[in-house]
């Protein structure tokens, strides 16, 4: 399921819904659902239930009535369930001669140029914002996060302290915790959050350049030794090939069947640790320069039971096996390489596509688009990410 944008709902619609079991209040263009609200507000639902489906953007700020701190407002952005189009909106785009700019909201950038002229941007979203994630394009992954107004607004992690331990004491509901390590922060300008916050901190940090440093020795080695007892080449280098198709569907297998086993995930403690361990901290810190590509020992945990698979698999020859597992790893290295340059490099044509896709991955669409070297396996499996569309400008 992609991650959907949150939807636009008719003025008649948010009108309606003006009763205890369905309150829905605005700002702007704003719609939040403050049902579950109502029974915790300090003045009571009575107030809250005199504004419903109603506009409360001055009554909030009514120095008479009562002003309203930063928290309420954060309480309604948790709340927010979609958009509606003000008078003023609806005015421009009637009279307008592109109305398709402007409606449904959010607004192209010529809509937005549009509702400028005729001063009816107020509360006007620009662009689509993910419900899933809370972002608007793959620019949002590179907004430095604030960590104490991310920590007083959603009570999840504390950017500034050793991670893991919040992880594991926290008590977090699988469901919550999932909702808030799908929501992508930034840790100044991708530098790496604390995770140990001792002498282990080191063993979680691995500069991309270890990958083809450590694995591509024995890669060669290996390939070296099939291909000297190997009756040709040609054999060698299909076995090898083999071995590197059948990584392509290896990386599609543990991104989607164990990093993102999310609807499986035990609801305790271990699971959700373990989880935030292997994956779940890439998605919540995405651009940490330090934590894109797998450290070494734990792809020897990972990479041994394929290796005992390989030698199962062709067991009437050791150098077969080797010759296949070798092109695997050959591919892992290609993996690892490719998804740290994905995320951190300007990249050729092809390679500019792949990282749209990916990126679109973390902001967009943490469902989808499991293949980080190429779409292939998610074409096949029905998995294939859809890009979200770009507004331009007409």
């Amino acid at each position: 399921m992609p991650g959907r944008t949150l939807p636009n709902f008719p003025a008649k619609e948010v009108a309606s819904h003006n009763s205890s079991k369905s309150c829905y209040v605005t700002i702007g263009t704003k719609v939040y659902d403050v049902t579950d609200f109502l029974d915790s507000h300090p003045g009571g639902a009575e107030l809250i239930l005199e504004y419903a489906g109603k506009d409360v953007g001055t009554i909030m700020k009514d120095e008479v009535s009562h002003t309203h701190t930063e928290s309420a407002y954060e309480i309604l952005e948790d709340n927010l369930v979609g958009f509606v189009a003000a008078d003023p909106v609806l005015k421009t785009a009637t009279e307008c001669n592109h109305p398709q700019d402007i409606l449904p909201l959010p607004p192209n950038n010529a809509g937005m140029q549009e509702l400028e002229k005729n001063n009816a941007t107020e509360g006007v979203v620009g662009t689509p914002i993910c419900e899933t994630t809370g972002m608007s394009s793959a620019a949002d992954l590179y907004k430095e996060t604030n960590a104490q107004e991310d920590f007083r607004k959603h009570k999840f992690l504390d950017l500034e302290k050793p991670l893991l331990m919040q992880i594991w004491n926290g008590g977090f509901s699988k469901d919550f915790y999932l909702e808030q390590v799908h929501r992508p922060r930034q840790y100044k300008g991708g530098e790496s959050a604390p995770l140990f916050g001792n002498f282990l901190e080191p063993l979680s940090k691995t500069a991309w350049y270890v990958i083809p440093t450590v694995w591509l020795p024995p890669v060669i080695y290996g390939s070296w030794l099939a291909y000297q007892a190997l009756p040709s080449a040609v054999q060698m280098i299909a076995y090898w090939l083999t071995g590197l198709g059948l990584w392509t569907l290896v990386e599609y297998g543990l991104h989607r069947g164990l990093f993102h086993v999310d609807k499986y995930l035990p609801d305790n403690r271990v699971g959700i640790t373990a989880h935030f361990l292997l994956h779940g901290i890439h998605h919540y810190l995405p651009m940490d320069r330090y934590r894109l590509v797998m450290p070494p020992t734990l792809f020897v945990v990972l990479a041994t039971p394929f290796y005992k698979l390989a030698h199962t698999v062709f067991y009437w020859d050791w150098y077969v096996a080797t010759a296949v597992f070798c092109g695997g790893i050959f591919g892992y290295i290609c993996y690892d390489c490719t998804h740290y340059f994905l995320h951190h490099k300007n990249l050729p044509s092809y390679y500019r596509q792949l990282k749209s896709y990916h990126i679109a991955h973390h902001w967009n669409d943490f469902e989808n688009g499991f293949g980080v070297t190429s779409r292939f396996w998610d074409r096949i499996f029905g998995t294939e990410l859809v890009m979200p569309k770009v507004a331009k400008a007409a």
